[in-house]
């Protein structure tokens, strides 16, 4: 077996898609909205393809995703490539994955995570959302306040407002709630929601199951797969996207890498 630095998009997309929710995230990054951020790295075997490594470098901090469902061709390619990784990184790492990096480096922040799949069946066309609307680049100081207030920490990349599916809800000129996407690509039909949040004063009012259902509407008319990740401890957004049609079909960890050297 040898390790590579892969650059054909169609032999990517050809080993992710065998998994489409495991990999999601990474298919969605093949768009060229995306793609010029990314650096791809693959485990061969012969002309076979049997573990993909995305590492995908936006500021402020570089994020690995190796996800698997082979965790010993993963941890070959890892520890392969161990050496030209950033010294410091965000990933995104299957069960047991993160043990090839336990001798080299310290492992922060540690967390079990669900991926969810939006059922095609169960979009939640039924949901009132007419007090939601759609947010655009003129919205960004409105929508960077609420992230300040009720999302601090978050990752949120403002160039994602030009892809329109962003939605919100104001409550007296202010908005209260807001539900948006990680990644999305009409060209490889998949998107993924993050960055949803209804401001602490306004919860418990269905802001937040409203914007999201309206995101999802949006999404399904142009995309056929629909994702997400949730911390495996937060009951309540687990409950919520289960209402609205979404299942859990894998776990992960996220955690963050430092070199010991």
């Amino acid at each position: 077996m040898k390790v590579i630095c892969l650059h054909d998009k169609r032999r990517i997309e050809a080993f992710l898609r065998k998994d489409v929710y495991l990999h999601i995230y990474s298919i969605g990054d093949l768009d060229d909205f995306f793609w010029q951020k990314t650096v791809w790295y693959a485990l061969e075997n012969g002309s076979e393809i049997e573990a993909i490594v995305l590492l995908y470098a936006e500021l402020p901090r570089a994020t690995l995703h190796a996800m698997c469902g082979q965790k010993d061709f993963m941890t070959e390619l890892l520890r392969s490539i161990f050496n030209i990784l950033p010294r410091r990184f965000h990933a995104h790492l299957s069960p047991g994955v993160a043990e090839a990096f336990k001798e080299k480096c310290r492992i922060e922040s540690y967390a079990k995570y669900y991926r969810m799949a939006l059922n095609r069946e169960s979009v939640p066309y039924s949901i009132d959302c007419s007090q939601v609307i759609r947010l655009t680049q003129n919205h960004l100081n409105e929508i960077l306040r609420l992230y300040e207030e009720a999302y601090p920490g978050n990752w949120f990349n403002p160039r994602m407002l030009e892809t329109r599916q962003y939605f919100g809800t104001k409550i007296e000129n202010r908005l209260v709630s807001v539900a948006g996407i990680h990644v999305y690509s009409q060209k490889y039909s998949v998107a993924a929601l993050g960055n949803i949040v209804t401001h602490p004063g306004y919860r418990g009012r269905g802001l937040g199951k409203a914007v999201t259902a309206r995101l999802c509407q949006s999404l399904s008319e142009e995309v056929d797969h629909i994702g997400l990740n949730v911390k495996a401890d937060n009951a309540t957004a687990i409950s919520l996207y289960e209402r609205l049609g979404f299942e859990i079909v894998s776990s992960y960890y996220e955690c963050m890498v430092s070199s010991h050297s």
